[in-house]
Formats: C-alpha cells, structure tokens, sequence
C-alpha cells in the first residue's frame, strides 16, 4: 500500500473528500484565547486573498515539488516531455536554484496590484516542499539568498522581507506558506541511509529507528519558522501545509511548541496545521475544491486563477466571471477565496492573469459591499442565487453563467426572511417586488436588461 493511500485511510475520520482532502468541520477546536478568537473574526471578514506558488521551479513552468517524489509520478510528472530519468531529473530539479535569477521581479507593483483591486491578504510560499527558501535564512545555502543563486546579489534578494513589507505598507494581511516536510535537507530525506531508496513525501528513514536524525529535522523546522516568525515582521496566519508531518503520526514535530513560541513574539498569530485538524488548525483549508455547504467555522478555500499553483508557459485562466462567480459562492458558504497565482520566473505577473485580477477589482469597487465583512446567511447558496449578511442586511447574488444569457423581467430569489426594501447595488433603489410561494420575484428596471448579461445582479434587501 502506498504511503499516500496509508495517510488517506488513516485520515478518514477525520477529512472530506478535496485535493489532498480538508478537516472536517466537526473535527476544528475552537480557541481559549480572547485574541485569537477575534482574529478569526478578522480574517472572517477578509473574503479573497493573493495566493502565490513561486521558485525555482517555476523556470521548468511545471508543478511545484511533487516531480521529486517518486510515489507520485504517474501524476506529478505527466508533463515530462524530454528523455531524463528519474535520478537526473532530481538531481536537474535541485539544481534550478543555480539559474534562477528573477531580474524583473517589482514587489511593490504585486503589492499595489493586489490593494487596488480588492484582495486583502498575501498568502506567499516561504519554503514549499522542495526546500528552497526564498527567504534569508541561516540554515541552510538552498535559499534565494544563497551563494549559489545568481539573485543573491540583487537589492530585493530576500524575496520574502520585499513582499511581506510591501504588502504590509499597503494595509493587506500576511499569511506565510510553509511546508513541514523538506525533501532537500539531509535531515528528511537522508542520503545514504537505504540505497536505492523509493522517495515518497515522506522520510527516507524512520524516525522512530534514527531519533537523533529526527531530532535535528525538528530542530531545524523549529528554527525556520521562528526565524520567520521573528525577522519578518508581523505575520497574521502561519500556513503550514504536508499534512502527513503531524504530532499523531510518526512524523512529530512537536508543532505547539514551535507556535507557542512564536505567539510570544506574536501572540495575535493564527495557525493552519492544515488537514491535521486539532487546536493548531484555526482555519479548515480545501483545495481547489469547495464545501457543498455552507460552514460556520473559519474556512479558506485555495483556488488557481489558472491550472496549476506554479506558473505555466500557456495555461488556460479562469474567466473574470468564473472568478467572480467562484468568490460569491466561496464568501455565501462561509469561507475566504486564496486566489492563486503563479509569478513568472523573470519576476513578472503574467499579462492574462493582471487583466483577471483588475477585472475583478472593478466588480468588487461596485459590489464589494456584499462581499467583505459578511457572514453566511440562509439559504446560503441555492442554484445560481447566494446570499450573504452583514447586520441586519442581507445580500442576495443573481449569477449569470454567459454574458449571452436572457435577463428576465422578473428575477426570482428563495427568500422566506421578512423584509420592506429591496435596492440594486450599483443600481437602482426601491425595486418592485412581489411575494410568491417560494419568496420573491424582484422586478429589474428596463436598462438592467439591455445589452449583454452581467457577471450577477446584486441586491441589498432591508
């Protein structure tokens, strides 16, 4: 049985079906402290954030990491197309750190980007599970700050420090991506400990058979994220992602230490040990994948703006109004959207994906009210209608799928709250409405439906 299929067997109880899977919502333990407990409200109110996936990797404009792992190749190597085999492409892989050198790279333009355009935090990945650092750590060379990295020299060469200051300027949230598992330290896949050794995402060894070795792999996972936790100024969400690196496994790295440590430092800091569940999971994360309905405890879905979460060469984005659509349903269930985009490896956005995001800032300048510092509201997402609340107004969502599609005179909404005023966001006020058996049809002014279907009517119902 493969490892990967062990950790999902093992997982069953506790997580729900999603890429890699998520927690499930009975299984998140609320927190004892005050602060933390108004954090969540903080980030509650958030609703989209910038995901970014970027490294070395992203010269090859293959998936993140997963090639290395040889458990995982029918699916993480399918876009191989020259002749390598394995070992090599390992060993070419932990060698892209050598000719990555993001000359292009303007943080203060991702940052500016990302505020005019109604994103509220920056979720970056500080170390995927390659192990490349893109931060100026001091335990290991394999960093963007590295001798061995032609971008070392460069001003903005602690990748990380330019982007969490950059945004920080800007009023957004940092939430710093960390993977617990490090297929490039010697502490976690040890060379020479089985030749011939199958990698997998886990060890190369067994912890419980070299304590000392695992040991110092927990020592040094310690050390990178207190050293992130305290170089890098203030930091909102620890991410953690590789879930099978868990203090009820095999694989303990005593994970409440380390972050009970940092909220010494920052005791505001929230924490996503993600599908592990336990008290270090304040948020539930699915991944590219969302809850059939809506939950009441703090959730964030990660979502690519295009395929893949590391840039591709040509990728297929989603469209301004899949994004839009994807958002109001992420926000009408309870969650935040973790929007992903890959960066170039010349340290650019890509062309297609700046045009996304600023089609969605212009939506979200006009109907954002509905959107950031709601919470879920009955019938919470029916069909192409969501709603949201904030206060003792609710918001209800019309979505329209294709810009083509017929808009009625008379839009029908399943709504059973009493209410006396129904007003269009961006619109008109005091719309028409009647009462029917399954709620409301609201009557739309004659110019709403000229020309062609907008992304969705939003209506503020009082």
């Amino acid at each position: 049985m493969s490892e990967i299929k062990q950790v999902q067997e093992e997982q069953e109880s506790v997580v729900v079906e999603g890429v890699h899977n998520y927690s499930s919502e009975e299984h998140w333990v609320k927190p004892e402290d005050p602060l933390l407990l108004e954090r969540l409200e903080w980030f509650k109110d958030q609703k989209l954030g910038l995901m970014m996936h970027w490294g070395p990797y992203s010269q090859l404009g293959l998936v993140e990491s997963w090639a290395l792992s040889d458990v995982d190749e029918e699916w993480s190597r399918n876009e191989i197309d020259w002749d390598i085999d394995a070992e090599e492409l390992k060993r070419e892989y932990f060698a892209l750190n050598k000719t990555f050198n993001p000359l292009r790279f303007q943080p203060e333009l991702w940052a500016d980007l990302a505020a005019e355009n109604g994103f509220k935090y920056l979720n970056f990945t500080t170390k995927h599970h390659d192990g490349f650092c893109m931060w100026d750590t001091k335990t290991t060379d394999y960093r963007i700050t590295g001798p061995d990295c032609p971008f070392h020299t460069h001003k903005y060469a602690d990748i990380t420090k330019q982007l969490f200051n950059a945004f920080r300027e800007k009023g957004l949230g940092i939430s710093a991506y960390f993977s617990k598992a490090d297929w490039h330290t010697p502490y976690y896949w040890a060379p020479g400990m089985k030749p011939g050794t199958t990698t997998s995402r886990g060890p190369t060894y067994d912890p419980k058979e070299y304590p000392w070795l695992w040991e110092q792999f927990v020592q040094f996972t310690h050390e990178q994220i207190m050293e992130l936790m305290t170089n890098y100024g203030r930091i909102d969400v620890l991410w953690l992602d590789a879930g099978w690196v868990n203090d009820y496994r095999d694989q303990n790295i005593r994970l409440g230490e380390v972050v009970e440590r940092a909220r010494k430092i920052q005791p505001w800091l929230l924490s996503a040990d993600r599908t592990v569940g336990g008290p270090y999971e304040n948020l539930i994360t699915p991944e590219q994948t969302l809850p059939e309905r809506a939950l009441s405890v703090p959730w964030e879905s990660c979502i690519t703006m295009g395929s893949a979460f590391s840039f591709r060469y040509e990728d297929d984005y989603k469209t301004v109004r899949q994004l839009i659509h994807l958002l109001v349903e992420v926000v009408a269930k309870g969650g935040n959207l973790a929007l992903n985009v890959g960066p170039q490896p010349d340290g650019r956005i890509s062309k297609t994906a700046i045009s996304r995001i600023k089609g969605m800032g212009a939506w979200l300048k006009v109907h954002g009210e509905a959107i950031y510092g709601t919470r879920i509201c009955e019938p919470y997402s029916v069909g192409r209608v969501q709603f949201t609340q904030k206060g003792d107004t609710t918001y209800a969502f019309y979505l329209y799928r294709d810009e083509h599609e017929e808009v009625p005179a008379e839009l029908p909404l399943p709504l059973q709250q009493p209410f006396s005023r129904i007003d269009l966001v961006g619109g008109a006020d005091n719309l028409e409405f009647r009462r029917t058996d399954d709620g409301v049809a609201i009557r739309l002014p004659e110019k709403e439906r000229e020309g062609l279907a907008p992304i969705a009517h939003v209506f503020r119902i009082r």
